[in-house]
């Protein structure tokens, strides 16, 4: 999952973007007035790019932005009177806060009761600390564990607390290495790029990815499985290079001294503490983290969807007390509400005609399927190397999906989509970009010119690679 809080800004700086904003606003009045662009629709595109510079200029925080998408579009097109409801259709404003309770919003509740559920059992680092000490310290060993584990455990929870939890696992190992050495950066980097990475191969492993399903699901049901053949290759293609081409620091020096030290040391068993849970409240947490992706990966035998499934740790870990009260403070509940903003303003683009218009525009150049997938994937990563990943997705996944040619089809559906998903998440090149990249810059010892060398690549050649395996994997 990728969301990044506001960012500190100066008060010329905050000025700046609101006047922006509001010149945005101003500037969709002016455009000639075309077929299909209806009045709703021009209202609908005032609120879409007041709300983008909003979240591109991070001068409030994001989830407040979503927050005024929603009450925008109920105050301007659903309220009675308003330009999309009919004179005195009390219920037409319903549309927009419908995705509050929809079933994306209890997938993605479901897989942060996951997270939650495996600190508490100490299910994620009793399989951290085993998978280090497995490597015997040795460095390429390490360097191999530690983005394995960030790319494992970011399919099925936030990239940021997957970052948070490596980074903590990996102090002792940090510590005996030369600040800004190669070994070092290595190592960051490969917390940081596992954890970006890892999140593209499952369907709640990152906000794009659950609001493309939602909105793929009116032509048919984007499962777990569906969607992990799709993101899961793409991914591990992307995580060989990056190993590959990390892997290089590893035959660096290793501590202040001229000698090089061949073995590192791997983090201690932590001793117990009175805030653990009882054993039988550790056993629940693993058996219900194991029966929700047993469940969620074999939805084609039993048919349940996985925001049914969701529901399951969802109900059973407060039950047995493994989530508590104040466990629950540690939900990103902000992550939650910008997901609601972006499925509130794809039901505005939709009911307003407004996605179909910009469709139309964007394709006059790219009449290709193929090259137009590719440019939407290349968008959204622009987009989500200096914006929230969600914020992203919010806003060119309908675009994107409009852009399909009815001969299309469902393929040319699940195209687009997962060009657009996994393109947002392919934007890394900036310390700001994604969560876990700002945490390992806190963490010292990285630079910000660190992050670029990939960060471009993914940016470049990403998306031509997600259109090329998308469209070998749908033409089967």
């Amino acid at each position: 999952m990728d969301e990044r809080g506001t960012v500190g800004a100066s008060g010329w700086r905050s000025a700046l973007v609101w006047a922006i904003a509001l010149a945005g606003v101003l500037a969709t009045a002016w455009i000639p007035a075309s077929e299909g662009l209806t009045t709703a629709g021009r209202v609908e595109l005032g609120i879409v790019v007041f709300c983008a510079v909003l979240w591109m200029g991070e001068v409030v925080p994001a989830f407040a932005v979503a927050l005024l998408a929603i009450g925008l579009q109920v105050g301007l097109l659903g309220f009675p009177g308003g330009v999309l409801a009919a004179s005195g259709d009390f219920r037409a404003w319903e549309a927009f806060v419908v995705p509050w309770a929809s079933p994306p919003m209890w997938l993605f509740l479901g897989g942060m009761f996951l997270g939650v559920g495996a600190e508490r059992a100490g299910l994620d680092q009793w399989i951290a600390r085993r998978l280090l000490a497995w490597t015997g310290g040795r460095p390429q060993g390490v360097l191999a564990v530690v983005f394995g584990m960030a790319f494992a455990f970011s399919m099925l929870l936030s990239n940021t607390a997957t970052a948070a939890l490596l980074l903590a696992l990996l102090r002792p190992v940090l510590s005996c290495l030369k600040p800004g050495g190669r070994m070092a950066t290595a190592l960051l980097l490969a917390v940081a790029t596992g954890a970006n990475l890892g999140g593209m191969a499952t369907v709640i492993g990152t906000p794009p990815n659950t609001i493309a399903a939602a909105l793929l699901a009116k032509g048919g049901r984007v499962g777990f499985v569906d969607w992990l053949a799709l993101g899961l290759p793409v991914a591990l293609a992307c995580a060989a290079a990056a190993f590959l081409w990390m892997r290089r620091g590893v035959t660096a020096e290793l501590g202040a001294g001229p000698g090089r030290i061949r073995e590192l040391p791997v983090a201690r068993e932590d001793s117990s503490s009175a805030e653990d849970p009882s054993r039988a409240a550790r056993v629940v947490g693993v058996l219900g983290i194991l029966a929700t992706v047993v469940l969620w990966t074999t939805e084609s035998w039993h048919g349940l969807s996985t925001g049914m499934v969701a529901l399951l740790p969802v109900v059973l870990f407060p039950m047995t007390g493994l989530v508590r009260t104040r466990d629950l403070s540690g939900i990103s509940w902000d992550v939650l509400i910008l997901l609601a903003g972006g499925l509130s303003l794809g039901v505005g683009m939709e009911k307003t005609g407004l996605g179909q218009w910009v469709a139309g525009l964007l394709g006059e150049g790219t009449r290709s399927p193929w090259m137009a997938a590719v440019v939407v994937g290349w968008v959204a990563a622009g987009l989500s190397n200096v914006m929230s990943n969600t914020a992203a997705a919010n806003i060119l996944l309908p675009i994107a999906l409009a852009m399909v040619h009815p001969e299309a089809g469902r393929k040319g559906e699940l195209l687009m989509g997962a060009s657009a998903a996994l393109g947002c998440s392919l934007g890394m090149a900036l310390p700001i970009s994604t969560p876990p990249n700002a945490l390992v810059l806190a963490g010292g010892g990285l630079r910000s010119r660190d992050f670029l060398p990939l960060g471009v690549l993914y940016l470049v050649l990403g998306p031509p690679l997600v259109v090329a395996w998308c469209s070998f994997w749908l033409s089967r």
